[in-house]
Protein backbone atom coordinates (compact mmCIF):
# COMPACT_ATOMS: atom_id res chain seq x y z
CA UNK A 1 0.00 0.00 0.00
CA UNK A 2 2.78 2.34 0.98
CA UNK A 3 4.57 1.61 -2.29
CA UNK A 4 1.42 2.40 -4.28
CA UNK A 5 0.94 5.65 -2.34
CA UNK A 6 4.48 6.68 -3.03
CA UNK A 7 4.01 5.96 -6.74
CA UNK A 8 0.85 8.08 -6.80
CA UNK A 9 2.62 10.97 -5.04
CA UNK A 10 5.56 10.75 -7.46
CA UNK A 11 3.20 10.77 -10.43
CA UNK A 12 1.35 13.82 -9.09
CA UNK A 13 4.64 15.69 -8.56
CA UNK A 14 5.75 14.93 -12.13
CA UNK A 15 2.39 16.08 -13.53
CA UNK A 16 2.52 19.26 -11.45
CA UNK A 17 6.06 19.96 -12.63
CA UNK A 18 5.03 19.45 -16.24
CA UNK A 19 2.08 21.78 -15.72
CA UNK A 20 4.31 24.47 -14.31
CA UNK A 21 6.71 24.01 -17.20
CA UNK A 22 3.90 24.29 -19.76
CA UNK A 23 2.47 27.38 -18.07
CA UNK A 24 5.96 28.84 -17.88
CA UNK A 25 6.55 28.27 -21.61
CA UNK A 26 3.13 29.70 -22.38
CA UNK A 27 3.89 32.82 -20.33
CA UNK A 28 7.28 33.20 -22.01
CA UNK A 29 5.68 32.88 -25.45
CA UNK A 30 3.04 35.39 -24.46
CA UNK A 31 5.74 37.75 -23.22
CA UNK A 32 7.68 37.45 -26.47
CA UNK A 33 4.46 37.97 -28.45
CA UNK A 34 3.60 41.03 -26.39
CA UNK A 35 7.10 42.42 -26.88
CA UNK A 36 6.86 41.95 -30.64
CA UNK A 37 3.46 43.65 -30.73
CA UNK A 38 4.82 46.57 -28.73
CA UNK A 39 7.79 46.93 -31.08
CA UNK A 40 5.50 46.78 -34.13
CA UNK A 41 3.23 49.35 -32.52
CA UNK A 42 6.16 51.67 -31.89
CA UNK A 43 7.43 51.25 -35.42
CA UNK A 44 3.96 51.94 -36.80
CA UNK A 45 3.65 55.06 -34.66
CA UNK A 46 7.12 56.22 -35.69
CA UNK A 47 6.40 55.93 -39.40
CA UNK A 48 2.99 57.59 -39.30
CA UNK A 49 3.21 61.33 -39.79
CA UNK A 50 0.04 63.07 -38.74
CA UNK A 51 0.98 66.72 -38.71
CA UNK A 52 -0.81 69.02 -41.13
CA UNK A 53 -0.99 72.73 -41.84
CA UNK A 54 -3.09 73.11 -38.70
CA UNK A 55 -0.22 72.41 -36.33
CA UNK A 56 2.94 73.70 -38.01
CA UNK A 57 4.58 76.59 -36.22
CA UNK A 58 6.31 78.44 -39.02
CA UNK A 59 4.15 81.54 -39.41
CA UNK A 60 6.91 83.90 -40.50
CA UNK A 61 10.54 83.33 -39.59
CA UNK A 62 13.95 83.38 -41.25
CA UNK A 63 13.18 80.46 -43.56
CA UNK A 64 9.40 80.07 -43.87
CA UNK A 65 6.28 82.16 -44.30
CA UNK A 66 2.69 80.97 -43.91
CA UNK A 67 -0.15 81.50 -46.34
CA UNK A 68 -1.99 83.59 -43.74
CA UNK A 69 1.02 85.92 -43.34
CA UNK A 70 1.35 86.31 -47.10
CA UNK A 71 -2.34 87.11 -47.49
CA UNK A 72 -2.12 89.83 -44.84
CA UNK A 73 0.98 91.42 -46.37
CA UNK A 74 0.64 91.00 -50.13
CA UNK A 75 -1.33 94.20 -50.70
CA UNK A 76 0.20 96.70 -48.26
CA UNK A 77 3.80 95.60 -47.83
CA UNK A 78 5.70 97.70 -50.38
CA UNK A 79 8.91 95.76 -49.90
CA UNK A 80 7.27 92.39 -50.51
CA UNK A 81 8.17 90.52 -53.70
CA UNK A 82 6.43 87.21 -54.43
CA UNK A 83 8.42 84.78 -56.55
CA UNK A 84 6.98 81.80 -58.44
CA UNK A 85 9.93 79.40 -58.81
CA UNK A 86 8.06 76.94 -61.03
CA UNK A 87 8.54 76.58 -64.77
CA UNK A 88 7.33 79.33 -67.05
CA UNK A 89 4.65 76.95 -68.36
CA UNK A 90 3.25 76.33 -64.88
CA UNK A 91 3.43 80.05 -64.11
CA UNK A 92 1.46 80.85 -67.28
CA UNK A 93 -1.36 78.51 -66.26
CA UNK A 94 -2.01 80.54 -63.11
CA UNK A 95 -0.09 81.92 -60.15
CA UNK A 96 -0.46 83.90 -56.94
CA UNK A 97 -1.45 87.48 -57.79
CA UNK A 98 1.54 89.78 -58.14
CA UNK A 99 4.07 86.96 -58.36
CA UNK A 100 6.98 87.20 -60.77
CA UNK A 101 8.51 84.09 -62.32
CA UNK A 102 12.15 83.33 -61.37
CA UNK A 103 13.54 79.84 -61.90
CA UNK A 104 16.66 78.69 -60.06
CA UNK A 105 18.53 78.59 -63.38
CA UNK A 106 18.13 82.37 -63.73
CA UNK A 107 20.47 82.82 -60.77
CA UNK A 108 22.99 80.13 -61.73
CA UNK A 109 25.92 79.61 -64.09
CA UNK A 110 24.42 77.63 -66.96
CA UNK A 111 27.17 77.83 -69.60
CA UNK A 112 28.42 74.49 -70.83
CA UNK A 113 26.77 71.26 -69.76
CA UNK A 114 25.87 69.41 -66.58
CA UNK A 115 29.02 68.00 -64.99
CA UNK A 116 31.30 70.78 -66.21
CA UNK A 117 33.23 72.56 -63.46
CA UNK A 118 30.91 75.02 -61.64
CA UNK A 119 27.94 74.32 -63.94
CA UNK A 120 24.69 75.09 -62.13
CA UNK A 121 26.38 76.87 -59.23
CA UNK A 122 25.40 80.32 -58.02
CA UNK A 123 26.46 83.35 -60.05
CA UNK A 124 29.20 85.61 -58.69
CA UNK A 125 28.43 88.88 -56.89
CA UNK A 126 28.78 91.11 -59.97
CA UNK A 127 26.58 89.02 -62.23
CA UNK A 128 24.00 88.45 -59.50
CA UNK A 129 23.82 92.19 -58.79
CA UNK A 130 22.72 92.83 -62.37
CA UNK A 131 20.29 89.90 -62.45
CA UNK A 132 18.56 90.94 -59.22
CA UNK A 133 18.46 94.60 -60.22
CA UNK A 134 16.68 93.64 -63.45
CA UNK A 135 14.22 91.55 -61.42
CA UNK A 136 13.39 94.50 -59.16
CA UNK A 137 14.96 92.99 -56.04
CA UNK A 138 16.83 95.34 -53.73
CA UNK A 139 18.44 95.02 -50.30
CA UNK A 140 15.18 96.29 -48.76
CA UNK A 141 13.09 93.58 -50.41
CA UNK A 142 11.24 90.88 -48.49
CA UNK A 143 11.04 87.95 -50.87
CA UNK A 144 8.59 85.06 -50.51
CA UNK A 145 9.21 82.13 -52.86
CA UNK A 146 6.90 79.22 -53.68
CA UNK A 147 6.90 76.12 -55.90
CA UNK A 148 5.15 72.73 -56.12
CA UNK A 149 5.60 69.98 -53.52
CA UNK A 150 6.01 67.25 -56.15
CA UNK A 151 8.87 69.02 -57.92
CA UNK A 152 12.50 69.35 -56.81
CA UNK A 153 12.26 72.00 -54.10
CA UNK A 154 13.01 74.86 -56.47
CA UNK A 155 11.67 77.33 -53.90
CA UNK A 156 14.39 76.18 -51.52
CA UNK A 157 17.09 76.59 -54.15
CA UNK A 158 15.96 80.14 -55.01
CA UNK A 159 15.75 81.14 -51.33
CA UNK A 160 19.16 79.58 -50.67
CA UNK A 161 20.57 81.62 -53.59
CA UNK A 162 19.04 84.88 -52.38
CA UNK A 163 20.16 84.36 -48.81
CA UNK A 164 23.73 83.87 -49.95
CA UNK A 165 23.42 87.28 -51.62
CA UNK A 166 22.17 88.83 -48.37
CA UNK A 167 18.51 89.12 -49.40
CA UNK A 168 15.72 88.63 -46.85
CA UNK A 169 13.95 85.63 -48.37
CA UNK A 170 11.89 82.65 -47.22
CA UNK A 171 9.77 79.79 -48.61
CA UNK A 172 5.99 79.82 -48.63
CA UNK A 173 5.10 76.89 -46.38
CA UNK A 174 2.85 74.57 -48.39
CA UNK A 175 3.65 76.33 -51.64
CA UNK A 176 1.30 76.62 -54.58
CA UNK A 177 -0.32 73.26 -53.77
CA UNK A 178 -1.63 74.44 -50.42
CA UNK A 179 -2.54 77.87 -51.80
CA UNK A 180 -4.64 76.16 -54.49
CA UNK A 181 -6.24 73.61 -52.15
CA UNK A 182 -7.29 76.47 -49.87
CA UNK A 183 -9.05 78.04 -52.88
CA UNK A 184 -6.98 81.20 -52.67
CA UNK A 185 -7.00 83.69 -55.52
CA UNK A 186 -4.85 83.06 -58.60
CA UNK A 187 -4.57 84.82 -61.92
CA UNK A 188 -2.56 84.83 -65.14
CA UNK A 189 -1.55 88.49 -65.06
CA UNK A 190 2.17 89.18 -65.50
CA UNK A 191 3.13 92.15 -63.30
CA UNK A 192 5.39 94.88 -64.62
CA UNK A 193 8.84 94.66 -63.04
CA UNK A 194 10.35 97.91 -61.81
CA UNK A 195 14.11 97.70 -61.95
CA UNK A 196 16.00 98.20 -58.71
CA UNK A 197 19.54 99.15 -57.81
CA UNK A 198 21.46 96.58 -55.83
CA UNK A 199 25.18 95.96 -55.41
CA UNK A 200 26.11 92.67 -53.81
CA UNK A 201 29.50 92.89 -52.16
CA UNK A 202 29.90 89.22 -51.29
CA UNK A 203 28.32 85.82 -51.85
CA UNK A 204 28.45 84.33 -48.36
CA UNK A 205 30.23 80.95 -48.26
CA UNK A 206 28.76 79.60 -45.00
CA UNK A 207 25.76 77.87 -46.67
CA UNK A 208 27.74 76.14 -49.40
CA UNK A 209 30.71 73.86 -49.99
CA UNK A 210 32.79 73.40 -53.15
CA UNK A 211 34.12 70.10 -54.48
CA UNK A 212 37.67 71.01 -53.43
CA UNK A 213 36.65 71.88 -49.88
CA UNK A 214 34.45 68.79 -49.68
CA UNK A 215 37.47 66.60 -50.41
CA UNK A 216 39.60 68.41 -47.82
CA UNK A 217 36.99 68.15 -45.06
CA UNK A 218 35.51 64.77 -46.03
CA UNK A 219 36.48 62.72 -42.96
CA UNK A 220 34.83 65.18 -40.57
CA UNK A 221 31.53 65.45 -42.43
CA UNK A 222 28.15 63.72 -42.36
CA UNK A 223 26.86 63.61 -45.93
CA UNK A 224 23.19 63.34 -46.90
CA UNK A 225 22.16 62.23 -50.38
CA UNK A 226 18.73 63.85 -50.84
CA UNK A 227 17.89 62.03 -54.08
CA UNK A 228 15.50 59.14 -54.57
CA UNK A 229 16.57 55.65 -53.51
CA UNK A 230 17.04 54.38 -57.08
CA UNK A 231 19.38 57.28 -57.84
CA UNK A 232 21.33 56.59 -54.67
CA UNK A 233 21.67 52.95 -55.72
CA UNK A 234 22.94 53.75 -59.20
CA UNK A 235 20.17 54.91 -61.54
CA UNK A 236 21.26 57.64 -63.97
CA UNK A 237 18.08 59.45 -64.97
CA UNK A 238 19.34 62.98 -65.62
CA UNK A 239 22.50 62.61 -67.66
CA UNK A 240 24.89 61.86 -64.81
CA UNK A 241 28.32 60.62 -65.93
CA UNK A 242 28.13 57.66 -63.51
CA UNK A 243 25.58 56.14 -61.16
CA UNK A 244 25.83 55.67 -57.41
CA UNK A 245 26.51 57.93 -54.45
CA UNK A 246 29.32 59.61 -52.54
CA UNK A 247 31.20 57.34 -50.11
CA UNK A 248 29.49 56.99 -46.70
CA UNK A 249 26.57 59.18 -47.81
CA UNK A 250 23.25 58.59 -46.01
CA UNK A 251 20.14 58.52 -48.19
CA UNK A 252 17.36 60.76 -46.85
CA UNK A 253 15.13 62.01 -49.67
CA UNK A 254 14.40 65.72 -49.34
CA UNK A 255 10.63 65.19 -49.53
CA UNK A 256 10.68 63.04 -46.39
CA UNK A 257 10.62 66.37 -44.55
CA UNK A 258 7.24 67.31 -46.11
CA UNK A 259 3.73 66.62 -44.88
CA UNK A 260 1.13 65.43 -47.39
CA UNK A 261 -0.23 68.98 -47.75
CA UNK A 262 3.20 70.29 -48.76
CA UNK A 263 4.01 71.98 -45.46
CA UNK A 264 7.24 71.27 -43.65
CA UNK A 265 7.18 68.76 -40.81
CA UNK A 266 7.57 69.97 -37.26
CA UNK A 267 11.01 70.34 -35.71
CA UNK A 268 10.38 67.32 -33.48
CA UNK A 269 9.50 65.16 -36.48
CA UNK A 270 12.57 66.29 -38.41
CA UNK A 271 14.78 65.64 -35.39
CA UNK A 272 13.37 62.11 -35.20
CA UNK A 273 14.18 61.45 -38.86
CA UNK A 274 17.72 62.74 -38.35
CA UNK A 275 18.21 60.81 -35.09
CA UNK A 276 17.11 57.59 -36.81
CA UNK A 277 19.76 58.24 -39.46
CA UNK A 278 22.42 58.81 -36.79
CA UNK A 279 22.66 62.58 -37.34
CA UNK A 280 22.97 65.10 -34.50
CA UNK A 281 22.59 68.87 -34.40
CA UNK A 282 26.27 69.46 -33.78
CA UNK A 283 27.35 67.39 -36.81
CA UNK A 284 28.95 69.07 -39.81
CA UNK A 285 26.32 68.15 -42.38
CA UNK A 286 26.56 68.37 -46.17
CA UNK A 287 23.53 67.89 -48.41
CA UNK A 288 23.74 67.06 -52.11
CA UNK A 289 21.53 65.86 -54.96
CA UNK A 290 21.95 65.89 -58.74
CA UNK A 291 22.38 69.62 -59.28
CA UNK A 292 22.08 71.21 -55.83
CA UNK A 293 18.33 71.94 -55.91
CA UNK A 294 16.73 69.31 -53.68
CA UNK A 295 19.74 69.55 -51.40
CA UNK A 296 19.37 73.32 -51.05
CA UNK A 297 15.78 72.81 -49.92
CA UNK A 298 16.82 70.25 -47.32
CA UNK A 299 19.66 72.47 -46.10
CA UNK A 300 17.14 75.24 -45.34
CA UNK A 301 14.69 72.81 -43.73
CA UNK A 302 17.45 71.53 -41.46
CA UNK A 303 18.61 75.03 -40.58
CA UNK A 304 15.03 75.89 -39.70
CA UNK A 305 15.00 72.85 -37.38
CA UNK A 306 18.17 74.00 -35.60
CA UNK A 307 20.90 72.20 -37.54
CA UNK A 308 23.16 75.21 -37.90
CA UNK A 309 26.23 73.48 -39.33
CA UNK A 310 24.65 72.37 -42.60
CA UNK A 311 25.87 73.32 -46.07
CA UNK A 312 24.65 72.59 -49.57
CA UNK A 313 27.01 71.06 -52.12
CA UNK A 314 25.57 72.87 -55.13
CA UNK A 315 27.94 71.29 -57.68
CA UNK A 316 26.48 68.03 -56.39
CA UNK A 317 26.56 64.66 -58.09
CA UNK A 318 26.81 66.07 -61.62
CA UNK A 319 30.27 67.48 -60.97
CA UNK A 320 31.41 64.75 -58.56
CA UNK A 321 30.54 61.88 -60.93
CA UNK A 322 32.05 63.62 -63.96
CA UNK A 323 35.53 63.51 -62.40
CA UNK A 324 36.77 59.90 -62.66
CA UNK A 325 39.20 60.49 -59.79
CA UNK A 326 36.25 60.85 -57.38
CA UNK A 327 35.03 57.64 -55.79
CA UNK A 328 31.43 56.64 -56.44
CA UNK A 329 29.70 53.84 -54.49
CA UNK A 330 26.73 51.68 -55.53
Amino acid sequence: MKLKSRKKITLLVVIAALGISIVGCSNNNETEKTKKEKVQQTESTDTKITSTKDDYTYDNNEYLTSISWLEKNMKDNKNLIIVDARSDKDYAKGHIPGAINITWQALAKMDGKAGDKDWGTLQDAEALSKILSDLGISKDSQVVVYANKDAWGEDGRVVWSLKRAGIDSRMLNGGFDLWSSEKKETNKDVPEIKKAEIKIDEITPDMNITTDDLKKEYDGLKIIDTREKDEYEGATKFGEARGGHLPNAINITFNQLYNEDGTLKTTDEIEKIMDNAGLKKDDNIITYCTGGIRSAHMALALKNAGYEKVRNYDSSFYEWAADESNEVVK
